[in-house]
């Protein structure tokens, strides 16, 4: 309290250290050293005397040995001596003073030279239980030894050596054996020759394959759609217990949608062949409405209202509902999606309304879409029929040239591949997707037309200095992955599109193509990229042209990697009535970029060449 505060007064300042330490060491261990020597610990212990800091010092050496061993060095060289404070004739008030301060009792030097650091001369692993004889496991015993130990003829840390075998361990129970453990491990130290010989001997302990599951905390919906994705993701029955393909299963159950929580695990039982598979889940609720606001470089802001109905009563169907009003563009919609079979299908049929502005040309459309889609980590499969109307109205024409509206109804298929070596942050890896449809227009015409896209993404990390050796600040394990170079990935977009259709075909405008924006080509406004028209605004062709390389690089700090990356990037991208008149506008330019938890925040500053204007950018996430 107050009266508490004001009777016990400030709080007393840190005291003062009772002796000082010169510290004279290699640079790569004075760090360490100092970090972790025993000494600190009582440099501000305020009743220290000379006599325990004599105890004190006797003591420091050996401390200093089991410090350096950790590090690979065994025979050291150490000096440790105490320079006491110059004493003179004091005065009597100097005299006082010196005994309300507790005055420091001297400086504290410590010599080290490292000697020779002891390397690795071999690495032992020895198997115990099924999988010492098991022919079904001997990939995953090779995996074991190749991996999970370190690499002869390397400088031995206590750091590298418990993640060798933290690695080993993790090897074993991923497959097949989730009860292994480590038996015994042992790193034999030779100081004479400055040799380590490593021996881990792992007890797999008997295998265990997949039986029934059991889900746990469900009451809304069924459990069999909880069953189903379980098997989709690998875990069929007496299958081999596998880690992968555990977590698969509860990422696939936690994107349904249906849960809050999701926890996945097999419960090995003794006395039968197969283990449970358990599913613990909270549910989410059966009714949630969403308000979001928001807003975008390149849409202004955003209103949203977003109604889920994860059930409906009498077809089990899940129904979104959706209304979304931004400065340009307003959409209102409904998605309807049947549970997943046991092909990992599942039925859509969805419908929208949709207005849209781009410059002069304001495009009121309607679509309505029914089929199949499949929909996993790395692949997404779909084939629809699909219904667009559409009503383009230039404000500089419509009182002399009437709009017309224009429809059309076509079939399908969609693909999508991801390839990436992490969804949320890809540094490298490449993804491709490809939409295929043939359909007719209607209407007093009725012309075939056949519409294609594909989009591409691949990144690939800049030389990292192939065969340079790992490194790391001393006490902290050598990475798995070489990053000594610095010099980030490069990433390179494509993006085309066609619809082959008779001149006179009288095709859905939003079955067309635009470009320009925050994800295409940055440096110009959202779809501003098109056909330019007389009365200055800007039509959709049919055919379309993008391509994008950027250079993301990481910003470093200390010699640790920050979330910051810097980025440099030229897009090009162009759209036409006819392939040979595709003439690609142009934007460069740089940014920043922010690693977050929720994914990749990007804010680029671009310049339009054909537009010449300078344009911010914002982007958030990453999907593909």
């Amino acid at each position: 309290t107050t009266t508490q505060r004001r009777r016990n007064g400030p709080p007393p300042p840190p005291a003062e250290p009772r002796f000082d330490i010169d510290l004279q060491a290699p640079p790569e261990l004075s760090a360490f050293l100092l970090r972790h020597l025993e000494l600190q610990r009582f440099r501000t212990l305020r009743d220290l005397d000379a006599n325990e800091l004599e105890r004190l010092l006797v003591a420091a050496p050996e401390n200093l040995r089991d410090l350096l061993g950790t590090l690979g060095y065994f025979a050291p060289v150490i000096e440790v001596s105490l320079m006491p404070v110059r004493t003179i004739t004091p005065t009597a008030t100097e005299l006082a003073a010196a005994e309300s301060s507790r005055g420091k009792l001297g400086t504290v030097t410590v010599r080290v030279e490292p000697g020779p650091v002891t390397r690795v001369a071999s690495a032992t692993v020895y198997f115990k239980g099924d999988i010492a004889t098991a022919p079904e496991a001997a990939e995953q015993r090779e995996a074991i030894r190749r991996s999970g130990t370190l690499a002869t003829g390397v400088a031995f840390s206590q750091a590298d050596w418990d993640r060798a075998k933290t690695t080993a361990l993790r090897q074993l129970i991923a497959q097949r054996y989730p009860t292994g453990r480590i038996e015994n491990s042992l790193a034999d130290i030779d100081a004479t020759t400055q040799s380590a010989h490593l021996h881990i001997e792992l007890d797999s302990g008997p295998p265990v394959q997949v039986g029934a599951v059991r889900v746990e905390g469900i009451a809304r919906y069924d459990p069999v759609t909880v069953e189903r994705l379980v098997r989709l993701a690998g875990l069929t029955p007496g299958s081999d217990y596998n880690l992968e393909k555990l977590q698969a299963a509860q990422q696939l159950i936690a994107e349904s949608g249906y849960f809050d929580s999701v926890f996945v695990y097999v419960d090995p039982v003794s006395e039968t062949p197969t283990s449970p598979v358990v599913v613990q889940v909270r549910e989410t609720k059966r009714k949630m409405l969403v308000l979001g606001v928001g807003g975008s470089t390149d849409k202004g802001a955003r209103l949203s209202i977003e109604h889920t109905h994860h059930r409906v009563p009498g077809i089990g169907w899940r129904a979104l509902n959706k209304l979304q009003l931004e400065r340009d563009d307003q959409l209102a919609s409904t998605v309807w999606s049947a549970p997943v079979d046991d092909r990992g299908w599942r039925w859509i049929s969805s419908g929208q309304a949709a207005r849209q502005i781009d410059g002069l040309i304001t495009t009121t459309s309607q679509r309505l879409r029914a089929g199949q889609a499949q929909e996993t980590a790395d692949l997404d499969r779909s084939f629809f029929l699909q219904y667009d109307r559409a009503r383009a109205v230039n404000r500089a024409l419509r009182n002399l040239l009437p709009a017309p509206t224009e429809s059309s109804v076509s079939a399908n298929y969609a693909w999508t591949r991801r390839r990436f070596n992490d969804l949320l942050f890809p540094e490298s890896g490449q993804g491709l997707s490809v939409e295929l449809g043939v359909g007719t227009t209607l209407g007093t015409t009725r012309l075939p037309f056949t519409r294609a896209q594909a989009r591409w993404l691949g990144y690939w990390p800049v030389s990292t200095l192939s065969g340079a050796p790992r490194t790391a600040p001393a006490g902290e394990a050598r990475p798995d992955v070489d990053d000594t170079g610095r010099a980030g990935r490069l990433a390179l977009r494509l993006q085309g599109g066609a619809l082959w259709a008779k001149q006179n075909a009288p095709v859905p405008e939003t079955q067309l193509f635009l470009t320009g924006g925050d994800t295409t080509v940055r440096g110009y406004g959202l779809r501003n990229i098109g056909i330019p028209q007389t009365d200055g605004s800007t039509s959709p062709g049919r055919y379309l042209a993008v391509a994008s390389l950027e250079w993301q690089r990481p910003v470093w700090r200390n010699g640790a990697r920050s979330p910051w990356e810097s980025v440099v990037f030229v897009d090009a991208g162009a759209v036409a009535n006819m392939p040979g008149d595709l003439r690609p506008q142009w934007g460069v330019g740089a940014g920043m970029r922010y690693n977050s938890p929720v994914g990749p925040l990007q804010v680029d500053l671009a310049y339009g060449l054909g537009s010449k204007r300078v344009r911010l950018h914002l982007n958030v996430g990453f999907s593909f």
